[in-house]
């Protein structure tokens, strides 16, 4: 379970996130929905530790992030918003060297990687160098390293933005998967028909504020509207951001 209380983060005069609070559950996935500039990424990235809090605190599993961030990242498996690989190694190389980074041996290794190859259609770029990925093999190459060792948390600023027909729905697929062995999955998007067809409950976050959440029935219903989409706008506009 991940645990925010009281989150509040500021840039000099930009109060970025202002006492967020929410519980991630195991075998959930949640959409966190924002405008640029939210504060979408900013929480992601205190959650895995890249920046810390100016106040409130945050626990995975019992561990304090900002006391014992090595161990709270070893929980997590992490996407984010500007995930490079390593041009010069093949798909599965770039996979095998985060999994030693996490400490796996080489057999859970190998079997790992093979799983995910397999789950997300990779077969053909396992042994490419991944220079001249296109953003689809990049962004599978790019999601395999962060859970080839299995984290119970998994989080993703924006996995299928841009990707084709064919690449969304492999993650759609292994999303899903994750979550059905009881990992909980926290994953940032613009694009309302994936939140919609993955997500079991929505964070809606507002000028740096959590200003909706629940189900996406309870979000449409919070605002009066008729769809998600006119949902969103109309709790971003309340907040005088849109």
């Amino acid at each position: 379970m991940i645990e925010i209380e009281q989150i509040s983060k500021t840039f000099g005069t930009l109060q970025a996130l202002d006492k967020v609070s929410m519980t991630i559950g195991n075998g959930e996935i949640v959409g966190l929905l924002g405008l640029n500039g939210a504060g979408k990424s900013t929480l992601m990235r205190l959650i895995y530790g890249l920046l810390n809090p100016d106040s409130g605190q945050i626990h995975i599993d019992g561990v304090h992030v900002q006391k014992q961030p090595e161990k709270a990242r070893s929980l997590l498996g992490v996407l984010p918003d500007n995930a490079g690989l390593y041009k010069r190694l093949t798909a599965r190389e770039n996979i095998a060297y985060f999994a030693r980074l996490q400490g796996m041996s080489e057999w859970d290794i190998q079997v790992n990687t093979d799983e995910l190859i397999d789950i997300l259609g990779m077969e053909s770029i396992a042994e490419r160098h991944a220079d001249g990925f296109s953003l689809g093999e990049r962004m599978k190459t790019a999601l395999a390293r962060a859970i080839v060792h299995r984290p119970g948390h998994i989080l993703l600023d924006e996995p299928t933005n841009g990707l084709d027909v064919i690449t969304t729905r492999a993650v759609r697929a292994l999303l899903r998967q994750q979550k059905a062995e009881g990992r909980s999955v926290l994953f940032s998007s613009h694009l309302m028909y994936e939140v919609e067809n993955l997500c079991d409950r929505v964070l809606v976050i507002a000028g740096g504020r959590l200003v909706a959440g629940g189900s996406v029935e309870d979000v449409i219903a919070a605002a009066g509207c008729a769809s998600l989409e006119d949902a969103f706008v109309s709790l971003s506009q309340k907040e005088g951001i849109a």
